[in-house]
């Protein structure tokens, strides 16, 4: 039975005042009576895949285009969480390939599991940050995120779906659990029939009881880090002849670096590039790194370079920052951020604390023992990061895979970064360089590497890792060269907020002096296996700080292809990506 939805014009009402507040939302009345709905129930089979990784459930584009495949997760995610009747959903994506579909098909199962109104973002689009933003700012019961982040998209690319709680943060592992335990059962899921929901219009349709707003995808998170940031400062900035170059690697951040650098904070139009976004990211991978922003760092690194250089992911949460012919790591944009946070408005009375991934540097412990806060040692996984954000223990936190974010969201915020960097830049009237030498010459440098070996074999990088686990014993107290061996261990996590543990997350083999080499495989893929190696040698004799990361980390690589023999067990002479 087809859906019969109806809709009355936004005329009369200013978007600003629409979507300003809470009670704006709830005042405006667009409800007529509908049509009663039939629901249907449909006998299905489970699928054995759909285990949610760190980021949700991700596979190849045509695996989601199977029969039921997302039916049955949508489902199974519904059952898991148990909203009570009249709920509020958050619904948004990436805008990548199978987008519009999938909203489709959500909206429906929604109606048909007694959700009471979706919020969507227009055309299908909300950014991950973004998505956090709304349903925190709503107070929606949770919200599903469809992305695939920095994966290639396209009919051939990869597609994502992930469930977020509550709070904006990504489910916590007792909820995914949960989900695959269901998904590997269910029998049948519930949904109607219906005429496609016009997502690019916004306003409020009917679909049997559940209202689903079309909500600007852009305004509330454009208000949020207005809040926060000193526009001003940063429009000055800009009229200075400041010049920056940002990179939206056409996916989801365009129409937000539009509305925010361009209309906002009067940058000029040429600051943007690659802002249309795509379905299939215009045949490239929005991931924003040396590799795979190579056509911003050429920029960055030409003659008449740009003062400031960014990038960001396919759906919003991640970042890359650049200064004139210089490249920050992650580590280092996180460290900077928390060394300077009180310069910019909204942390301008301190830090809570500060929170990192294992596998990321220990710059930030540096500056966190300096200022006399707590740092958090978590899994990779922003849910990790949750806990310790609404039991107000941490401010800021940070991943070495290009993630940065504060307890304005519960997921790391690419634009966000963007804008701490550019508030820093405004206030210190310094380049990035300088800003980040002279970080280094208080501090000291960890100096930090990233080697990606992508699409191996699952057999093979699952050999690896068993073979460097099985070496812990005979290389423990081991001196190679200058480095001596101090322990090694498969790092494990017990969260100080809810007492759950987390095993195997990444093995790790530090040395007496403090460096560390460790290994882990990346849960983000869809194909194969991705095994990383993490480098990191601190160095505090400032005349040693120019040195290139790979070289001053040469000994160290030496050390890691010994011990875990990837070249010979993988067949690959260097990495996929260095970063």
């Amino acid at each position: 039975m087809n859906a019969f939805f109806r809709l009355k014009s936004l005329s009369g009402f200013k978007k600003s005042a629409y979507y300003s507040n809470q009670s704006a939302i709830n005042k405006i009345a667009f409800r007529e009576k509908s049509l009663n709905m039939k629901f249907t129930t449909v006998p299905t089979k489970p699928f054995l895949d759909q285990k949610p990784g760190t980021s949700g459930l991700r596979k190849k584009v045509k695996t989601f285009q199977q029969p039921n495949y997302l039916e049955n997760f949508v489902q199974s995610i519904f059952d898991a969480i148990k909203a009570p009747q009249g709920a509020t959903l958050t619904l948004g994506g990436d805008g990548r390939f199978y987008n519009r579909e999938a909203i489709q098909i959500i909206l429906r199962i929604a109606a048909a599991n007694g959700f009471g109104k979706v919020l969507v973002g227009q055309g299908g689009i909300l950014s991950t940050p973004a998505a956090s933003c709304v349903i925190r700012k709503y107070k929606t019961f949770g919200g599903i995120i469809l992305s695939a982040s920095h994966n290639p998209g396209g009919p051939e690319g990869d597609f994502g779906i992930k469930y977020n709680i509550e709070n904006g943060g990504p489910a916590p592992e007792k909820v995914t659990e949960s989900i695959f335990t269901i998904s590997k059962q269910i029998s049948s899921y519930k949904i109607t029939e219906s005429e496609e929901v016009p997502l690019d219009n916004l306003g409020t349709y009917e679909l049997g009881k559940m209202q689903i707003q079309i909500i600007d995808s852009v305004y509330d998170y454009s208000e949020l880090m207005e809040s926060l940031f000193d526009f001003d400062a940063i429009k000055k900035l800009f009229k200075s002849g400041f010049r920056m170059k940002f990179d939206a690697m056409h996916a989801v951040t365009g129409p937000y670096a539009e509305e925010i650098f361009i209309k906002r904070l009067g940058a000029s139009k040429d600051s943007l590039m690659n802002c249309i976004p795509l379905p299939d990211f215009g045949n490239g991978h929005p991931d924003p790194n040396l590799t795979y922003a190579h056509e911003l760092v050429d920029i960055l690194y030409a003659e008449n370079a740009p003062d400031f250089g960014a990038a960001s992911d396919g759906d919003g949460d991640r970042n890359m920052i650049l200064g004139r012919h210089f490249f920050v790591t992650p580590s280092d944009s996180l460290a900077v951020i928390a060394a300077n946070a009180r310069l910019v408005k909204g942390y301008s009375k301190g830090l809570l604390g500060v929170a990192r991934s294992m596998p990321t540097s220990a710059a930030v412990d540096k500056v966190a023992e300096a200022l006399q806060i707590p740092c958090y040692e978590t899994p990779t996984g922003w849910k990790f990061f949750g806990n310790l954000m609404d039991a107000d223990k941490v401010t800021l936190c940070g991943e070495e895979s290009f993630g940065t974010g504060s307890n304005h969201v519960r997921e790391k915020d690419g634009l966000w970064a963007i804008l701490f960097w550019l508030n820093i830049l405004a206030i210190k009237s310094q380049s990035v360089e300088q800003i980040v030498k002279r970080h280094w010459t208080q501090y000291g440098r960890n100096v930090y590497s990233r080697h990606d070996y992508e699409d191996l074999p699952i057999e093979i990088a699952t050999g690896v890792i068993n073979h460097i686990r099985d070496s812990f014993s005979s290389i423990t107290a081991r001196v190679f060269g200058k480095y001596v061996v101090k322990s090694c261990d498969d790092f494990s996590y017990t969260d100080s907020i809810d007492g759950s543990v987390s095993t195997k997350q990444g093995l790790r083999i530090l040395f007496v002096d403090g460096s560390r080499i460790i290994f882990r495989l990346s849960g983000t893929g869809t194909e194969g296996a991705t095994l990383r190696l993490y480098l990191e040698a601190f160095e505090p004799d400032s005349a040693k700080h120019d040195i290139d990361a790979q070289i001053a980390l040469s000994e160290l690589i030496s050390i890691a292809m010994s011990i875990s023999e990837i070249k010979e067990r993988t067949g690959r002479d260097i990495p996929t990506v260095i970063t």
